[in-house]
């Protein structure tokens, strides 16, 4: 697959990160409070070599920070960093595109912790004030200088 790293749309660039299907997996299984291998391994279902392979690139791209928990043996957990707490409002609009039109049957649902209501995101332009995707949008992309593109 293509770079996405250069980018001129931001979206792109995004999606370059954090667009795999197990890339959010692990950052939703974060923002619920596991942090070790085993945690996410056992959650999620996922191959070692692979786990392994995402907690590297989440590391390296500034969503999760390493930390070593253990000396003997050698045991290390993935926090969240900044960047990776910013990344919760797209992981619940994406859960609530997913529930209206994926929904259907039984389904994670997602609950504040101290109120026990349910989580129902909304999307507002701060500029208009209006919900996003009931207005027209422009794109506007960059002039990028002539040569070749990644």
């Amino acid at each position: 697959m293509k770079n996405l790293s250069n980018q001129p749309c931001l979206i792109a660039r995004s999606l370059g990160t954090v667009g795999d299907t197990w890339s959010m997996l692990i950052m939703r299984d974060a923002h619920a409070g596991l942090s070790r291998f085993d945690e996410f391994r056992k959650n999620l279902g996922i191959a070692p070599t692979m786990l392994t392979s995402r907690l590297a690139t989440l590391t390296q791209e500034g969503l999760l920070e390493k930390r070593r928990y253990s000396e003997r043996p050698p045991r290390d957990e993935y926090v969240l960093t900044e960047a990776g707490r910013d990344l919760l409002p797209v992981l619940f609009s994406l859960a609530a595109w997913g529930s209206k039109h994926r929904g259907g049957g039984n389904f994670t649902r997602f609950f504040d912790a101290e109120t026990g209501t349910e989580i129902d995101p909304v999307s507002i332009d701060r500029g208009t004030g209006t919900p996003i995707g009931s207005r027209p949008i422009r794109i506007v992309m960059p002039k990028l200088p002539d040569g070749p593109s990644d």
